[in-house]
């Protein structure tokens, strides 16, 4: 096996096409084609089934992917110890939506000014899958609502606090004011996939009310606050989120707090990518 071979095959299991795969590597198709059939020869295995156009992982592959993951974030890691003056290579980031949002174009847009050869990659997701993809090398570094629901206690998993972020449930503007749980006239919850901490949040507010809670999953802000508007639900938003809009619409809000956000990554990567980003964050955090 050979780091080349691997991002081949990591990039064919990704897009699911060897042609898609080849066209964002910069590859010709029959070159991704050869070091893939080279690479299942070399193991012994198929590490692909073959539908049509369509490729998907053998029980083989899975494992191996896995494995590639590992292995090219670690040859990733060594070639940036190597320079650790000056910040290279690739830094692959996960956020939460709000934070993406509302928190990382300032630092982003500063970072690539000061090192424009740090290639930054962004991925959103809820907290708790942005933390299982840095456990499982698919991510270098995440920013994440803390703690992230059912994430083990004891995670080899390090965490730096960088914001503090002010919680608001919003409520239909017709909704009658609402100090505690138990004035809620609504029991829909309007919020994020499982493994999102602001949906826990809003879902174990909300239950103190004595209520049966249901949640509409939704994949966006705009979405949420829109059902909310509606008259149908309530929606969890940072107050963050709720800045960035020219024109807030005009719900009924009632604060829950503030929750952290954590840049998380593994026990002892430390690379010159990662403290650049965490210089840039807390700059900006600290900016008036």
């Amino acid at each position: 096996m050979d780091l080349v071979a691997l991002d081949i095959f990591r990039t064919v299991a990704a897009e699911g096409s060897v042609t898609r795969a080849a066209e964002r590597l910069g590859r010709a198709q029959s070159n991704a084609t050869t070091r893939v059939q080279q690479l299942e020869e070399d193991l012994g295995v198929p590490l692909f089934l073959r539908e049509g156009r369509r490729m998907r992982l053998t029980p083989e592959g899975e494992t191996l992917l896995a494995y590639a993951d590992r292995l090219l974030a670690l040859a990733e890691e060594a070639r940036q110890a190597l320079h650790p003056g000056a910040p290279t290579g690739r830094l692959r980031i996960g956020a939460m939506e709000s934070t993406a949002a509302a928190r990382l174009p300032g630092p982003l847009a500063r970072l690539h000014a000061q090192w424009p050869a740090l290639s930054l990659e962004l991925r959103t997701a809820p907290s708790r899958q942005l933390a299982d993809q840095v456990l499982a090398h698919q991510l270098d570094c995440a920013l994440v609502a803390w703690p992230p629901p059912g994430l083990e206690a004891d995670a080899p998993i390090e965490r730096t606090p960088v914001f503090a972020e002010s919680l608001l449930l919003a409520l239909p503007a017709s909704h009658p004011p609402a100090a505690t749980p138990a004035d809620l006239r609504v029991h829909l919850l309007a919020a994020f996939a499982q493994g999102c901490t602001y949906r826990r949040i809003g879902e174990d507010w909300m239950r103190q009310g004595g209520a049966p809670v249901e949640v509409l999953e939704l994949a966006s802000y705009p979405a949420i606050l829109a059902c909310v508007a509606a008259g149908r639900c309530a929606g969890v938003v940072p107050q963050s989120v709720l800045q960035l809009l020219r024109t807030p619409p005009p719900l009924r809000w009632v604060p829950l707090g503030t929750c952290d956000t954590m840049l998380l990554h593994r026990p002892g990567y430390a690379t010159p990518a990662l403290a650049a980003l965490q210089s840039a964050l807390l700059s900006h955090q600290d900016a008036p």
